[in-house]
């Protein structure tokens, strides 16, 4: 799929581009001096990954998923929890890194899982190794890969094996390459060829380079849809374009939910038949994802000026404060993980929502949870 853009109808998306740059910037100065921002990124990673499985057809509760996240889920995880759980890892991964690591090389290989383990996640010993999740804004010591020199090493070794047959010595045999794994045609479609519709997303990336940073977004979002890259993980899309937006600069310091501004888009728009129909539904989508963070941030700043009244003239060592930072970053905490944060007793954790004023959530007589509305 090719966008001349000559042919692009720039009349008629100029004025949805330009309304909805101004709120996604306005979003993205209020949180750079947010005392909520980080409360507010990890709340709409959440919100996110929910959002994405909705927007596949399937209900996701975002209790379960915080539960799931927190290794104390009240009953078997479900097949689309687990796929919930992914997109919110990958969007942790994703702001964890520097801006442009998840467009480029060893960032598409990790995401679409066309990669080896990166560094972050190899023991010190470099046994493959669970790696532990990161908090947002969190450094990462890593040393990068330097492809210069493994192709330098490569070009080396080329030579070294032309000079012994020239001279008539015994070479070694090639070594065949790895066979990829064999994907069972139950599950995936064989003749679906994920990587010739990637490189042409790819290719679609650089060729808009001189677009306008949420037109060019609106375009790779659409031609990820209405190419299908990847069978089984349709999210990954919005969430790279997340990335370019931060990458760009125009959300530098927050991963825009674009789900979340999906979802507000009847499935008319976002599947019309006309491409132009199909960008503008994009565009907007783009904005309402903006709007929604203006007003979850709004939100968030008064729920905690509410709660740090509770917090005059309270003992230095009081767990208030921890509770309070704990429920900004979380749409909703139960007594275990409340226990497992701030390592109190349950009769404590309880003691702790009594004195913070904490609403339950789920109108059960166990396994309950609190959150601020």
């Amino acid at each position: 799929m090719t966008y001349e853009v000559a042919k692009l109808p720039l009349n008629t998306l100029i004025g949805p581009v330009a309304r909805a740059t101004e709120p996604l910037a306005r979003l993205d100065e209020r949180l750079a001096r947010s005392p909520v921002r980080e409360g507010w990124i990890e709340r709409q990673h959440f919100a996110d990954a929910t959002a994405a499985l909705w927007l596949e057809g399937e209900l996701v509760h975002v209790e379960d998923l915080v539960l799931h996240d927190a290794h104390m889920d009240i009953r078997a995880p479900t097949h689309e929890l687990t796929r919930a759980h992914a997109v919110l890892r990958s969007r942790r991964q994703i702001f964890a890194r520097p801006p442009d690591w998840a467009l480029g090389r060893e960032g598409i290989r990790q995401l679409t899982g066309r990669g080896r383990a990166g560094p972050a996640e190899m023991s010190r010993e470099g046994e493959g190794s669970v790696a532990r999740q990161l908090d947002a804004g969190e450094p990462i010591e890593v040393d990068e890969p330097d492809p210069l020199r493994e192709e330098i090493a490569a070009i080396d070794a080329v030579l070294e094996r032309a000079t012994k047959v020239l001279d008539g010595g015994a070479v070694p045999a090639r070594k065949e390459a790895a066979p990829q794994p064999d994907r069972p045609a139950l599950v995936y479609d064989l003749d679906w060829d994920e990587d010739a519709r990637l490189t042409e997303w790819q290719d679609l990336l650089d060729e808009t380079r001189q677009l306008p940073v949420v037109l060019r977004a609106a375009i790779l979002l659409e031609t990820w849809s209405s190419i299908e890259v990847l069978q089984h993980a349709s999210w990954l899309g919005p969430v790279l374009v997340s990335a370019l937006l931060r990458q760009e600069g125009l959300a530098g310091r927050h991963l825009a939910s674009l789900h979340l501004g999906t979802k507000s888009i009847p499935r008319e728009r976002r599947r019309a038949r006309n491409r132009d129909d199909r960008l503008l539904a994009c565009i907007d989508a783009i904005q309402e994802a903006a709007l929604a963070g203006l007003k979850e941030h709004d939100r968030l700043v008064l729920a905690k000026s509410q709660m740090e009244r509770r917090l005059r003239e309270r003992r230095s060592s009081s767990k208030l404060p921890d509770l309070v930072e704990f429920v900004m970053s979380r749409p909703l905490v139960s007594t275990g993980m409340i226990q497992d944060r701030l390592k109190v007793s349950k009769q404590g954790a309880l003691n702790l929502v009594g004195e913070l004023g904490l609403r339950e959530m789920t109108g059960r007589g166990r396994f309950r949870a609190w959150g601020i509305v």
